[in-house]
This record gives C-alpha cells, structure tokens and sequence, in this order.
C-alpha cells in the first residue's frame, strides 16, 4: 500500500473516532452511586476500607464449624478444597503448598476474599462480625493471633504474615 492510501486511511480513521466514540447503543444505562458503592467493597493491605464489626477465634470456631469446615476440613488443614492452615516452610516444597500460614502476605486480604467469596455456595452472605470471627479462627489455627484476641478494623491490619516479604508489589 503507498504512503499517501496509509495517510487517507488515518485521516479517515481520526475524524471517524469521536463520532463513534459518542454513538450509544441504547443498552444499559450508568450505574448509580449506591450501586457503585455496593460493589466498591474491596480491601487493601492497610486496612482503611474494612467495615466495623469485630470478632474472636473462639467466635469464629462456631462460624467455621457450620460455614468453612465442609470444604477446608477439621482445623483447616484441607477437606474438598485448599487447606488454610500452613507455614511458610512448605513453599520451598515440591510443590509448593500455598495456604493463609504460608503464602497470604496481609491479614485483610484474607477477610477481603472471604467477605467476598465465601462460603463457596453462599458468597457474600457472612455477617462483617463472621468474617471477623473466621479471619481471626483462621489466623489463630496458624499461630497468629490468640483465641481471645479482638480483630476489627483497627487490630486486623496489624497482624503481621509470616510472608509479608515474600512479596514483590506491582510497581504500576
């Protein structure tokens, strides 16, 4: 193809883009702020975003009883589906064994996806107080935090993980 078709093409092209950028196609319509909001429910490392609410270990072994223990096993150590209890020795393995002891490098990670994503055929449908208690059932199982220890949105993010370091974060 010669310069000059290239050139029409791109001309063609660059008026044609603003025009096709605007047209709407008459499906769906914006997302309200409150529906925004209901979905804006994501939970970094430092923890701003956590909900109120607050839970113990001792709690949580009730919630995970009846919640968790069908999938993850007695005492987390891996039913049907992946273990949670760990350490992070068991990364240097053959294959390395992933688990919230040895893998998970923030605390409020684990209760962002459990809020979200479990109990596996109920997503969602924990209370901020279970998810407290069964974040903090879980830690607890993995030596981290006591039975009676309090987690909530000011003590959780202070649970140090065994692998914190063993992250790189994503420089974008």
């Amino acid at each position: 193809m010669q310069k000059s078709s290239l050139l029409s093409i791109a001309t063609i092209v660059a008026c044609a883009a603003p025009t096709l950028l605007a047209q709407t196609y008459g499906v769906g319509r914006p997302a309200s702020a409150d529906e925004v909001a209901a979905w804006d429910v994501t939970i970094g490392p430092e923890g701003r975003e956590l909900p109120t609410g607050s839970g113990t270990a001792k709690d949580g072994a009730q919630v995970y009883e009846v919640r968790c223990k069908e999938c993850h096993g007695d005492q987390g150590v891996g039913g049907d589906h992946a273990a949670l209890v760990g350490n992070p020795e068991q990364l240097k393995q053959t294959p390395p064994l992933k688990t919230v002891g040895s893998y998970w490098p923030y605390a409020t990670t684990l209760f962002d996806y459990t809020r979200r994503a479990m109990p596996f055929e109920e997503p969602g449908t924990l209370s901020a107080d279970q998810v407290y208690a069964v974040t903090a059932y879980i830690l607890h199982l993995n030596g981290l935090v006591s039975e009676d220890d309090v987690l909530d949105r000011e003590s959780l993010p202070r649970v140090v993980m065994p692998n914190r370091e063993g992250f790189v974060r994503d420089p974008r």
